[in-house]
């Protein structure tokens, strides 16, 4: 069984190397606050204090952190992944991040002799606790991905290959980029049955089967209703993603402007201090209450 090293534990990070370690697989985890982690060390994940000993002697490691910076910071360097992991390792970035980064990182990999996959996911926290992620892969070698399969399919059910170092993550961001829209839409077909008097649970089991019914309403038109506004993504990792989206299109000539819209909306609403709120905070910028 192949050993695994995780960094990046956080609300998604812990479910899936919960995950990782009821399938059998050792887990060794890095965090810079153990307190953070104690949790997961009682079910018998391995800490370290350092990423330079979390990635030495492992046959994978696997990163899920926030930012392109933190993503940057925990692959480069002399203490970091590439310069630590064993030859032949299989390196997995997980986070959400800038396309062109993993394309480097994978360069940098191979230049030492490791592999590489850039593997974001989708299904938010409910899918990482559940082990039902949307896993969007992608890899300069496929054998690779044919490789970490046992791995991923440990934590999702919805695994696909897209294509050379890079691909995984502008599949990710597409998908963030609809995303965008429909919390959008959602928060404003809420609002406007909410406003018309109509019962929002009526509402909602009416929607099922209709053209308006979609994954993100089932998961989150509930807690809507409830007020439950506790992160399962925060509003500033979106943020983020939908900016590298944008950004990204932006620079191949495209002009989005519902995604533009979504995210202008988020921003206010993290300025006004709710970055750390879940995304379905969003129904507050209609004036919900």
């Amino acid at each position: 069984m192949k050993t695994v090293g995780f960094i990046g534990v956080g609300i998604m990070g812990k479910s899936m190397v919960r995950n990782l370690m009821k399938n059998g697989f050792e887990v060794h985890i890095f965090a810079r606050t153990r307190a953070k982690v104690e949790e997961v060390i009682s079910e018998d994940a391995i800490f370290h204090e350092t990423i330079a000993e979390c990635a030495a002697d492992r046959d994978v490691v696997i990163t899920c952190v926030g930012y392109p910076s933190d993503v940057e910071d925990v692959y480069f360097g002399d203490d970091r992944i590439i310069a630590n992991a064993k030859k032949g390792a299989l390196l997995i970035d997980m986070s959400t991040t800038d396309p062109s980064l993993e394309e480097r990182i994978a360069a940098a990999a191979e230049d030492v002799g490791l592999r590489f996959l850039d593997a974001p996911v989708t299904g938010g926290d409910r899918g990482a606790k559940a082990g039902t992620l949307s896993i969007l892969v992608g890899g300069n070698d496929k054998s690779d991905f044919d490789d970490a399969m046992d791995l991923f399919e440990a934590m999702g059910k919805n695994i696909t290959y897209y294509g050379k170092a890079g691909c995984g993550q502008h599949a990710k961001l597409a998908n963030q980029i609809m995303q965008g829209s429909i919390m959008s839409a959602i928060c404003e077909g809420l609002s406007y049955a909410k406003a018309m008097g109509l019962d929002l649970d009526v509402f909602m089991t009416g929607a099922k089967g209709g053209a308006g019914q979609n994954a993100l309403l089932e998961s989150y038109g509930p807690r809507i209703k409830t007020g439950d506004f506790a992160p399962g993504f925060f509003i500033d990792f979106f943020i983020k993603d939908m900016g590298l989206g944008y950004n990204a299109a932006k620079e191949s000539g495209l002009e989005l402007s519902s995604l533009k819209l979504a995210m202008d909306h988020y921003k206010e609403l993290s300025e006004a201090g709710h970055g750390l709120d879940g995304m379905q905070y969003l129904i507050n910028y209609y004036k919900w209450d």
